[in-house]
């Protein structure tokens, strides 16, 4: 008996040990995960995103607009707008919130959406143009100055002036183009273009046209003029011109041969008068010598 004592503990011991072993492995296992890989995060903890929409908006001088900034975070702890645009209203439900921006007039503006889920913050961005198309586009008819015509295009109420290009064609091709990007004025202009260039005959009939062209960072608004095509009777103040200096000279050399004539008609009267008075004189000689002689 004494010596089955120690052998039983024994067997006891040895059973217990590898259950024990397990037990530490598989809690071991749980801390380090499949592969010896970090916890798996909580619901809170994955990763999220946030997207704002719409990413880019035009609207008019003074206009407002609704931006909506959603996640796909299950439990947002907050959400904010950073914009230098006046706030308006704000709606919100499970996921998303929208804002509304007023008076919009700077030409662009950058707005930013964030969001916090579980200690982390995250955004995105928008960006807002405001424009206004230009009310009319009018080319005048070409007005002719000796050798050459000018051409004026008006744009009216356009913004913003600094993204607008104006091009004036001629039978399809680009004659000019001009870009008025020095302009910064944040205001509603009128910009008139004046373009000087040789006139000649092989551009008659060919139809001219002016557009202007507002570039916003992604939209293009286009506007163009009736087109106006240069005839004969377009050409006519150069040759009035000319006939008006031709009918001058002719009349100053009808002067000067006038005057001329009005200078030497005594001259050649008194000539007329000592031709007929000595061929007067002359006869009477003759007619005394006949008549004297037997």
């Amino acid at each position: 008996m004494g010596s089955l004592l120690p052998l039983s503990l024994l067997l006891l011991l040895a059973a217990a040990y590898p259950g024990g072993g397990r037990a530490r492995r598989r809690r071991g296992a749980r801390a380090q995960g499949p592969g010896g890989s970090s916890p798996a995060p909580s619901e809170t903890s994955e990763p999220f995103w946030v997207r704002i929409s719409p990413q880019f908006k035009a609207v008019q001088p003074g206009g407002s607009v609704w931006l909506n900034c959603s996640t796909s975070c299950p439990l947002p702890e907050n959400s904010s707008l950073s914009t230098p645009l006046q706030r308006g209203q704000t709606l919100s439900g499970p996921g998303w919130v929208s804002y509304q921006l007023l008076d919009v007039r700077a030409w662009s503006s950058e707005v930013r959406c964030f969001v916090t889920c579980a200690g982390e913050t995250r955004g995105a961005k928008a960006k807002i143009t405001a424009y206004k198309r230009p009310q009319s586009v009018i080319l005048e008819p070409p007005l002719v100055v000796g050798n050459e015509y000018t051409l004026r295009c008006h744009v009216t109420h356009v913004f913003p002036v600094g993204f607008l290009v104006v091009t004036l064609r001629r039978g399809g091709r680009v004659i000019y183009s001009e870009n008025l990007k020095r302009y910064t004025g944040s205001d509603l202009a009128n910009v008139t273009l004046t373009y000087t260039l040789p006139a000649r005959p092989r551009d008659l009939w060919k139809p001219v046209t002016c557009h202007a062209r507002l570039s916003l960072d992604g939209l293009v608004v286009r506007s163009s003029s009736a087109p106006i095509t240069p005839t004969v009777l377009a050409w006519r103040p150069a040759p009035k011109a000319l006939a008006s200096t031709s009918i001058a000279a002719f009349v100053a050399i009808l002067l000067v041969v006038g005057a001329a004539y009005l200078r030497n008609r005594p001259l050649v009267q008194n000539q007329s008068k000592e031709r007929r008075v000595s061929a007067g004189r002359a006869g009477g000689r003759r007619n005394v010598g006949q008549f004297g002689e037997p």
